[in-house]
């Protein structure tokens, strides 16, 4: 790991009652950077250094994935609630003395980072999210083709410990599965960044983590989401939303007008490239995040 950020300080920081493991470098101010699924900080390592040029970036493993902890899921799945997670985030910024930041975050980081900005609303002041749709309207305008194309939405929330059990059975096929059934295939993953998911999806913990993160998602993260629908709670942070012109986000929902429902000021628009971007397309990517941040 240390060969894909060899200028970033890593860090073990405890908070909100878990280890979270991070990266930081770099001057300027505070951007936080959030990871998806099933990877982990790693997907930063071609747009990290050179954000880290005009920004102090700082990157983690969100609880459950990579190298932070992963803590046991209870019945009603709050301990994997994004609201939950989102309060690490806010605690490891506070921890290198941030109390205001930038957030850059793609698939299940993305949505830590929407409970962030809502949660948290003087802490986040701009926020870019990749590849994603609000949670609750992913859920409630499902549709066969979304089905079909992201059956790992509801394999994962079956009950423990069948999905947990299968991926336990051999971590690097699901890894190989879920992203290399995307658009560009494993084509656009560093060997290196592949690896490491492989070895932290290995771990002892990670797959149950996972499956415990997916649950929240479908139940007490749509309870939040519903209550901030019916008290007219939205984000109100500048927002830049960039999604994969060749990814299912793109083929079965309309982000832009998604995330206009539930924010004030967002901005968009779908990039020539799957659902990896910042492996698959970093210098576009930064091209809008630059712009958008400076």
């Amino acid at each position: 790991m240390n060969s894909l950020f060899p200028q970033f300080e890593p860090h073990l920081i405890e908070v909100n009652g878990v280890t979270i493991m991070c990266r930081i470098a770099g001057t300027g101010s505070p951007l936080l950077l959030l990871h998806g699924h099933p990877q982990t900080h790693a997907i930063w390592h071609r747009v990290a250094p050179r954000l880290a040029k005009s920004h102090t970036v700082v990157m983690t493993d969100l609880r459950g994935y990579g190298d932070s902890s992963k803590p046991a899921g209870e019945a009603d799945h709050r301990t994997y609630s994004k609201r939950t997670m989102a309060q690490d985030q806010v605690e490891v910024m506070h921890y290198f003395g941030f109390n205001q930041f930038d957030v850059l975050a793609h698939d299940r980081g993305a949505r830590v980072a929407h409970r962030l900005a809502l949660d948290h609303v003087h802490a986040v002041q701009r926020m870019v999210l990749l590849d994603v749709a609000p949670t609750l309207a992913m859920y409630e305008q499902t549709t066969d083709a979304f089905a079909r194309a992201y059956w790992h939405w509801f394999f994962l929330i079956q009950p423990a410990p069948l999905p947990e059990r299968l991926i336990e059975s051999d971590p690097a096929a699901y890894v190989r599965d879920v992203m290399g059934r995307r658009s560009a295939g494993l084509a656009p993953f560093d060997p290196r960044a592949l690896a490491e998911y492989v070895r932290c999806l290995a771990l002892p913990g990670t797959a149950h983590a996972m499956c415990e993160d997916y649950r929240a998602s479908a139940s007490i993260d749509l309870e939040h989401d519903r209550l901030d629908l019916a008290a007219g709670q939205r984000l109100t942070q500048p927002l830049l939303v960039l999604w994969g012109k060749h990814g299912v986000i793109h083929k079965c929902f309309k982000p832009l007008d998604e995330w206009k429902k539930v924010a004030n000021h967002v901005d968009g628009e779908a990039l020539l490239c799957g659902h990896y971007i910042a492996e698959q397309a970093p210098d576009l990517l930064l091209k809008h995040v630059c712009a958008f941040f400076e």
